[in-house]
């Protein structure tokens, strides 16, 4: 709050006694002064829960209110900025292939993941995954574990 803002809330009898150069007015800039870094951040609270604006150390708490911390908390920054972006998407579609194969391109950064539903298998996905994920079969196993269906077994199969 500015000093005219908080004299302002002052009985009357103090706003008079709040001259320049008096005790009061030195303790009214004081306050002024103690109340700008919490007036500060409140200007820019919003950027808390802006995946792309938030702080590093703040994504995890993030994620946590998303309900993405169970897959998001081992991704680099970057990715969990992103699963952050999408969360709304991909909560809409969970529990379906596009959902899956749409957090499983978030989660790694590669696009191009498919989920057949073989007809002989009732209750069954095969996740193919693209070349270019390998290096991260661990992440895509846990992602699809967490993520598919309760009474849905899986298979991950990398591509050729």
């Amino acid at each position: 709050m500015r000093r005219a803002d908080i004299e302002r809330l002052l009985p009357a009898v103090y706003q008079r006694a709040a001259a320049a150069g008096g005790p009061l007015a030195a303790l009214l800039d004081v306050m002024e002064g103690m109340h700008e870094p919490v007036e500060r951040r409140l200007a820019a609270v919003d950027d808390l829960v802006a995946p792309y604006r938030t702080p590093d150390a703040f994504l995890p708490y993030l994620l946590g209110w998303l309900a993405m911390d169970h897959i998001g908390r081992s991704l680099p920054p970057g990715r969990q900025r992103d699963l952050a972006a999408r969360a709304g998407d991909l909560a809409r579609a969970r529990g379906t292939a596009a959902g899956l194969s749409a957090l499983l391109s978030t989660v790694t950064g590669v696009a191009g993941f498919a989920i057949d539903e073989p007809a002989d298998r009732p209750f069954h996905i095969v996740v193919r995954v693209p070349a270019a994920a390998r290096d991260q079969l661990p992440l895509i196993r846990m992602a699809v574990a967490l993520e598919k269906p309760a009474a849905v077994t899986a298979e991950v199969l990398e591509e050729e």
